[in-house]
């Protein structure tokens, strides 16, 4: 993926990138698939996709780099 952070420096299944305000995404790497940007709504399901059993609360899991659990704003109609 273009402009895609390095590979993560934590070994967790899932590692969630520092926040961005100008995207309504968040850059989220799963091990053995790569980097993808994901909505708030298309996390939960696609991390699930590839780690059924993952615990979200763990953060040796799912690794947050900044902001855990913050998505950033976005509205219908904005590019």
């Amino acid at each position: 993926m273009e402009n895609a952070p390095s590979a993560p420096e934590r070994d967790a299944p899932v590692v969630v990138a520092p926040f961005a305000t100008d995207a309504r995404y968040r850059l989220v790497h799963l091990r053995g698939f790569g980097w993808e940007p994901l909505e708030r709504e298309e996390f939960e399901v696609r991390v699930r996709q590839i780690f059924p059993e993952i615990d979200f609360g763990d953060p040796e899991q799912v690794h947050w780099s900044d902001r855990p659990g913050e998505w950033p704003r976005w509205h219908p109609g904005e590019a």
